[in-house]
């Protein structure tokens, strides 16, 4: 009797990483196992003095890699009668994105290096920084005036959660790390490069995935943007250019072989095919069965809302989708990636800074759903990291509106989650009028699986049935899917990811359907969300408010 195959997906979050080891026959997670990064808070360096910093520290990744597989592959054993390491045929790995890194000449983080170990700058500069809004600013002008092309495909402006303004930013107020950087490579670029022994920065094979959403790379103007776009941001940055890529790969592609120094630290054998990387949001989109018309969210401390369209079908352009990319989710299959920045992040602040002590998201939740729609009168704007789409705006700040003397913690709660509902709603709504059809939603991450009253207002807000997926590690398992198909039938994989989607993705049987009852109340809400949006989004004609969160951003700064 055959034995059973198995690939590795890893997953690197924002606070850990997961190492998730899968059956290929069907996709079941057979052992898994967390490393929780123990440097900054919870993983995020962060600086006192600005709030919109947020960096990480490699070692953490390269700590997290070791422990994380060899504690997945002790498990395994323990599980699974006559497991042997052997039997791993795939490695897959998705990572946080934007999350760009500086590299010396031969692929070593520079914050690696005694000379920077105290430089913040020097580290990885995590999704969720925000520090170069002047930068992304700066990219979307100039893009309009001499390269709309490039704006087209990122939904109309540069976010500052992406490469090249961090970049940017970097050159700006920290030289010294920009001048020792050779390149730079995104996070889900260098964990396959390390796996594989390939760090040198012009050998090692960038993701469609970061290149196409996160780098404005695209085949119509041949990959990156242009030396002489660059060099008219800085000089520098145009000198930079010539040592980042000229190709990207999807992730199906085998990056290389296991290098044997990392195989003995790691307890698998040597020479397993390790597929290119991807961002998680994207590996979580194939983990949860994503095809076209399937639009798959990834909710967690923020979500990513992903659609796939066949190469051969001419999409549009969509304003305030951040990302339409080439074979960023599925070979073959344009990319639509839009989301929200923050969302677990929201409850997770009103929970730690503002609600009583020992009020915690269980007793709120429970609260919250006794609850019916519309009771408390609140009305919030979930803008409390900026605003991903579809107004592409970093400088917006989150709104509470309708408190009174009576206004209790659990009503501020639910309408947190109810904001975050209207701003998903708003992002279906977008696809819909540029003839993006959505016929089922899709959910994975976290508070999906832990919120049943997150879902259910969802299904009001949105109208439509809230489906699960059957993973609960939809990411873990979209790098483990494919890991499996970068090793090929050959050694007991699969040839197309369409083909182990089939067999190794699902769905739960639950599903989260809208209540007549309150969707009356929530569309009036949502009409007024609407018009609070547009007010402050600086999307109305007639407003006056749209500067109002960002003089007050400013007049915060000029006190600081």
């Amino acid at each position: 009797m055959a034995k059973n195959k198995y690939s590795l997906g890893l997953d690197f979050g924002t606070n850990s990483v997961r190492a998730l080891l899968v059956d290929v026959d069907d996709g079941r997670e057979k052992a898994e196992a967390v490393w929780n990064f123990s440097r900054g808070e919870a993983g995020i360096l962060l600086d006192p003095r600005d709030d919109q910093l947020a960096r990480q520290d490699p070692q953490d990744w390269l700590d997290g890699l070791e422990h994380s597989t060899r504690a997945a592959l002790r498990l395994a054993k323990k599980k699974i009668r006559g497991f042997s390491a052997e039997d791993v045929i795939g490695i897959g790995v998705d990572t946080t994105g934007s999350t760009p890194l500086p590299l010396d000449r031969v692929g070593t983080p520079l914050s690696l290096l005694p000379e920077f170990r105290r430089n913040l700058h020097a580290f990885a500069w995590l999704w969720k920084d925000h520090t170069s809004f002047q930068e992304a600013a700066e990219i979307t002008a100039l893009a309009r005036e001499i390269r709309p092309a490039y704006l087209k495909k990122c939904g109309g402006a540069y976010s500052s959660e992406w490469f090249f303004s961090k970049i940017l930013h970097c050159r700006r107020v920290a030289p010294k790390v920009f001048a020792a950087a050779f390149s730079w490579a995104e996070c889900s670029d260098y964990i396959p490069a390390v796996l594989t022994g390939r760090t040198d920065p012009l050998r090692m094979k960038r993701n469609a995935c970061a290149a196409g959403h996160k780098a404005m790379y695209h085949s119509s103007w041949k990959g990156l943007p242009d030396q002489e776009f660059l060099a008219r941001l800085d000089p520098e940055m145009g000198r930079l250019r010539q040592r980042l890529y000229d190709l990207a790969y999807t992730a199906d592609m085998p990056a290389g072989p296991l290098a044997l120094a990392v195989a003995k630290r790691l307890g698998l054998p040597a020479g397993i095919p390790v597929a290119v990387g991807l961002i998680d949001a994207h590996a979580g989109a194939v983990g949860s069965g994503i095809k076209p018309g399937t639009l798959v969210k990834i909710i967690g401390t923020s979500t990513c809302d992903m659609m796939v369209e066949p190469l051969s079908r001419a999409v549009p352009d969509i304003p305030g989708i951040a990302g339409i990319a080439e074979g960023s989710i599925l070979p073959g299959a344009h990319g639509f990636e839009a989301g929200q920045s923050a969302v677990g992040d929201i409850f997770n602040w009103f929970v730690s800074s503002l609600a009583p002590r020992g009020l915690g998201h269980a007793e709120l939740t429970a609260r919250a759903k006794r609850l019916k729609p519309g009771e408390s009168g609140l009305l919030a704007l979930d803008w409390n990291n900026g605003n991903r789409n579809v107004l592409t705006d970093p400088r917006l700040t989150g709104l509470l509106l309708g408190q009174t003397l009576h206004t209790t913690p659990e009503e501020i709660y639910r309408a947190l989650i109810e904001a975050t509902a209207f701003g998903a709603r708003m992002i279906i709504e977008r696809f819909e009028e540029y003839g993006m059809q959505v016929k089922e939603v899709v959910n994975c991450g976290g508070i999906s699986e832990k919120n049943d009253l997150l879902l259910q207002i969802y299904a009001d807000v949105i109208g439509r049935p809230m489906k699960l997926a059957r993973s609960t590690q939809a990411c873990a398992l979209g790098a483990a899917i494919f890991g499996a198909v970068a090793a090929g039938a050959r050694l007991g994989g699969y040839t197309t990811v369409e083909k182990a989607e089939l067999a190794m993705t699902g769905l739960k049987p639950r599903v989260f359907r809208p209540l007549a009852k309150n969707q009356k109340v929530y569309q009036e809400l949502f009409t007024l969300y609407r018009e609070l949006h547009d007010a402050f989004g600086g999307v109305a004609e007639s407003a006056r408010l749209g500067k109002v969160m960002k003089e007050l951003l400013r007049i915060k700064e000029s006190v600081h």
